[in-house]
Formats: structure tokens, C-alpha cells, sequence
């Protein structure tokens, strides 16, 4: 990795977009994807280089970055590899907290904002420190969708997964990744709560009557999926929300 600050950055992974803001970076990100929604006027004015999955190749190689963010779930390794061949790629690969924490310090690191970044895993562990002294009963069964049609879950080695944890929920899926369900198969399962998540599908209030019909004795509910999916600054927000989901959902 170079040694010099980079001035021209290009990412590639929304999370982190939104990281290389709070970490106080303005001019030295030139690129992000059309994903990358945060913050609202970097979504608006920033040169977008494509989806996570559908690239630019192109045009991210003619604005000749020093620095891209890339991430090994998020982004093909294919277009990865062909970026690689000339520019310097950081690629993260995150299915826990604590490597979302050590995540965000790396690249404190590399955009020379070191302290900013502790500053900003400090305060995630503060926050965690707060729900981990909540007393809590039993954590409550539950699936987190992601996708519709088919049904897809959040599998047991997922980051998603550790969030659940952390909220409060024990993930029935015993599957890896994001392994695709029938409705049989979510039947027999007899979840407690059903997570319908407002990404990558946009489950929305008419799902959850959908859903409220074909297992009428599990709650199901809307969740905000950045708030559970997001590995970086946007942890500061999570898990005040999820003291509130838990106390609303045990009461």
C-alpha cells in the first residue's frame, strides 16, 4: 500500500462511501457507485462509476485513481481483478463486528484519518457496551429476509447474522451465506418474528400482510436493512435502533 495520502479515491462499497465521509475526506473521493446513497449530496454530485456489481471499467480507469475501496461479497471478483492490474485495491471481506471494527481502522490508516477512524470504532463500542449491559430474556427466534422471490435468508456466517446476535435475535437459519427458503420451509421453522429488510428487496407494509396471512401466529415486521447490513460508520446508529426493535418486541 502506498505510503503517500491518496487524493483520489474511488468506492466501490456504499458502507464504506459513507465511512470515507465521516472520516472527513471531501475532494479525494472522485468516484462511488450509483449504490452509494450516502450522503445525499455525494449521491447527487459525485462522478458515479456504475453498480456494486456492474462497473465502469472504462471510466473508474480514466479518472486514474490511487485508492480503491472494493469489497469481496459486494463487488465481482472478476472486475476486481482487472482493476487490480493497475491500480492499488483495498478489499475488505466482513462477516463479523469485529472485523467491520478493525475494517473501519484499516482504512483510517490508509486515507492518513487514524484518529478520526478510532474515534469512530470507539464510539461503535460504546454503543455496543450500553446494549450488552441491557438484561435481556431469552433472545428471540427469528429470520431475516433479504429477498422475495425466491425467499432468501440471512445465513449463520453472514454479518447480518452477528448484528442479529448483538440485537437481541437468534437466527434460525443454520445454513452459510444467503440461502434461498421455501415458504414450507419457513413454516416449519416457526419463527417468532420474520425481519422483511428495506434491502436489497424493498419489502414494504404490503408484504407484511402477505406474509401475516401465511403464518398468522409470527410477527412479522419491517426493519431498516442498513442499519443491520452496513459495516461502517452507519454502526453508530444501529444499535440505539435495536434497543428499541428488542423493547417493542418483548413487550
Amino acid at each position: 500500500m502506498s505510503q503517500n495520502k491518496p487524493t483520489r479515491i474511488i468506492s466501490l462499497v456504499p458502507s464504506q462511501t459513507e465511512l470515507l465521509y465521516d472520516l472527513g475526506l471531501r475532494d479525494e473521493v472522485i468516484g462511488i457507485t450509483k449504490f452509494c446513497i450516502h450522503p445525499d449530496e455525494w449521491f447527487r454530485r459525485k462522478q458515479r462509476v456504475g453498480g456494486t456489481k456492474n462497473l465502469k471499467i472504462d471510466l473508474i480507469k480514466s479518472l486514474n485513481p490511487d485508492l480503491i475501496l472494493a469489497n469481496k461479497e459486494e463487488n465481482l471478483k472478476e472486475e476486481i481483478e482487472i482493476l487490480q492490474n493497475d491500480f492499488n485495491v483495498y478489499v475488505s471481506d466482513i462477516s463479523t463486528i469485529n472485523e467491520a471494527l478493525q475494517m473501519i481502522e484499516d482504512i483510517g490508516k490508509l486515507v492518513h484519518c487514524q484518529q478520526k477512524s478510532i474515534e469512530i470504532v470507539n464510539g461503535i463500542k460504546a454503543e455496543m457496551m450500553t446494549q450488552s449491559r441491557l438484561e435481556k430474556k431469552d433472545k428471540i427466534d427469528a429470520l431475516y429476509l433479504i429477498w422475495q422471490n425466491p425467499y432468501m435468508v440471512a445465513g449463520n456466517d453472514t454479518f447480518i447474522h452477528d448484528m442479529m446476535l448483538e440485537a437481541g435475535f437468534n437466527n434460525l437459519v443454520k445454513q452459510n451465506r444467503y440461502p434461498m427458503m421455501t415458504l414450507e420451509e419457513i413454516k416449519s421453522i416457526n419463527p417468532t418474528v420474520i425481519m422483511l429488510s428495506s434491502e436489497p428487496f424493498p419489502f414494504a407494509d404490503k408484504h407484511i400482510i402477505e406474509w401475516q396471512m401465511q403464518l398468522p401466529n409470527t410477527k412479522i415486521i419491517l426493519v431498516d436493512g442498513e442499519l443491520f447490513s452496513w459495516y461502517g460508520s452507519r454502526m453508530l446508529k444501529s444499535f440505539q435502533y435495536f434497543r428499541g426493535l428488542y423493547e417493542e418486541l418483548s413487550s
